[in-house]
């Protein structure tokens, strides 16, 4: 049981999958030696256009890998054409393609179950929404970090969003009333990753991530806590077309 893991960045989607019982190979156009498995340095359409046609493409393991190795495909791509910080960045929309449609349609080429993440505001197709209160264990109920999973097979979310089991001006680096300058600020209430003023020990924990990672990488990735419940579901999924075949 393998995923393809495009657009893997450092490493976040990937180590859900992994704890969800899956191996994982990623593929990025820049160097990521922050990622913690196989890896395939290419642009991520290119690559899969080749494993289509049947090309194979070797990793950093050694191994040159086929399309049917993979039982599945998760692709995150870049989410900066559809983030909130285009209201303040007025290029990001010119420096950054939207990249959402080519990559759901060579998905489909595939025939694999698939999975597209992205941020809340990118046009995904009838997508979950994930939230760290949805999940219990250390790190990830204290971040918030919305992020839309977009499948061709069912997936339902674990729960509602429940904000309110975070106690306010809980960490440094919130939103508070203090780094507002007055009493009716909002207060965020939960850990801000990519912040600068909290430690990135304490943003990791958040994460779940254990492996050396940037800042910046953080910021970037998905909570692991994420894919390994997406990865969970779609093993349960491929399971219940093996026994009704």
């Amino acid at each position: 049981m393998r995923v393809l893991d495009l657009f893997c960045g450092a490493g976040g989607a990937g180590a859900g999958y992994v704890r969800a019982g899956w191996e994982v190979v990623g593929v990025d156009i820049a160097p990521q030696p922050n990622y913690p498995f196989p890896f395939i340095r290419g642009d991520a359409l290119e690559v899969l256009a080749r494993l289509i046609s049947g090309e194979g493409v070797t990793a950093s393991d050694g191994r040159t890998y086929y399309l049917r190795d993979f039982a599945a495909i998760h692709a995150s791509p870049p989410c900066q054409h559809f983030t909130k910080y285009g209201n303040t960045v007025k290029d990001i929309k010119e420096r950054y393609e939207d990249l959402l449609a080519p990559t759901r349609e060579l998905l489909q080429a595939t025939g694999l179950p698939c999975v597209i993440e992205n941020v809340e505001r990118a046009p995904l197709l009838d997508p979950v929404k994930l939230c760290g209160s949805m999940f219990d264990g250390a790190g990830t109920h204290d971040i918030q970090r919305h992020r839309l999973f977009e499948t061709n097979w069912p997936l339902e979310a674990p729960a509602a969003c429940n904000h309110r089991i975070w106690a306010p001006d809980r960490y440094p680096g919130g939103r508070s009333v203090a780094r507002g300058g007055h009493s009716k600020a909002l207060v965020r209430k939960t850990i801000e990753i990519g912040s600068w003023d909290i430690p990135l020990a304490t943003q990791k924990w958040a994460m779940g991530v254990y492996w050396d990672i940037t800042t910046r990488e953080l910021s970037e990735a998905i909570p692991p806590a994420y894919t390994k419940y997406v990865g969970r579901a779609l093993r349960q999924h491929l399971s219940a077309l093996k026994e009704a075949a």
